[in-house]
């Protein structure tokens, strides 16, 4: 029994090498265009949550890492084509994108939630919002949850980055925009430019728009890549890396319920 057990074991640790050798090198997407979650800043360089996040991972799961940057209209097409082989970009675990790719377990999770003009009065509901403009970033689940829920009564406005989306409601063409409420109180509302701008009606978390949570977009079929990331996703929230990054830029605790 003792020597079948060792013998198990050794076959155990021999797969579990062949895992950690066949991928060292792991490039990473992101849209560097989303703070606080993923930006470039003066120097041309990544920051971000995201970019926190995917470098503890990286050193983890004893990978070497480089990132790659790519606008979100393009992110899955880009991964799907190899350009790289995971996205960490802040990207929601959905049914309809699990028909494309792979996901990690969920890294954070926070919830959508409408910004308005500071005294505009507007009202989340069908007869308040009725002939409003509503700005969102172009395929995202924001769009998604807009379209199905009041498509019939605004008129959206989707945008290839939020910063546009916010530049717009700066210039007073969109009465209200929609997206992650972290990304617009942090990127946004408390920003010089955001200080006219207020928060307006409920979060919404429900899973058929916002799904699972955000987690790490991988390619089908990458089971050792995805189990790899998994991994260090469980050693990161463990041994107090988490809590780390997520102090760096958070006053609560991002990874939700």
């Amino acid at each position: 029994m003792r020597k079948l057990l060792c013998t198990v074991m050794c076959l155990i640790l021999a797969s579990t090498a062949t895992i950690v050798s066949a991928q060292t090198r792991v490039t990473l997407g992101t849209e560097g265009a989303y703070p606080p979650f993923n930006w470039i800043d003066e120097n041309g360089d990544l920051q971000g949550f995201d970019v926190d996040i995917g470098n503890a991972l990286c050193n983890a799961a004893n990978l070497e890492c480089e990132w790659v940057v790519q606008d979100w209209d393009g992110i899955i097409p880009g991964l799907l084509a190899q350009k790289y082989d995971a996205i960490v970009a802040s990207m929601s675990i959905t049914k309809e994108r699990k028909q494309k790719v792979d996901f990690t377990k969920k890294y954070y999770n926070t919830p959508a939630k409408f910004v308005r003009v500071k005294g505009s009065g507007i009202e989340i509901n069908k007869d308040s919002l009725n002939g409003k403009t509503v700005g969102v970033q172009r395929a995202t689940i924001h769009e998604n949850f807009l379209r199905d829920n009041y498509g019939d009564v605004v008129s959206i406005k989707a945008y290839a980055s939020q910063e546009e989306a916010n530049l717009d409601f700066l210039a007073g063409r969109v009465d209200l925009l929609l997206a992650d409420s972290v990304a617009l109180l942090d990127g946004f509302i408390n920003t010089d430019d955001g200080n006219n701008a207020e928060f307006v009606g409920p979060d919404f978390t429900d899973p058929r728009w916002f799904g699972e949570g955000v987690g790490i977009a991988t390619r089908k079929g990458d089971a050792q890549l995805t189990e790899s990331l998994n991994a260090a996703i469980d050693a990161i929230r463990s041994n107090g890396t988490y809590a780390e990054i997520n102090a760096k830029y958070f006053d609560f605790d991002v990874y939700g319920d």
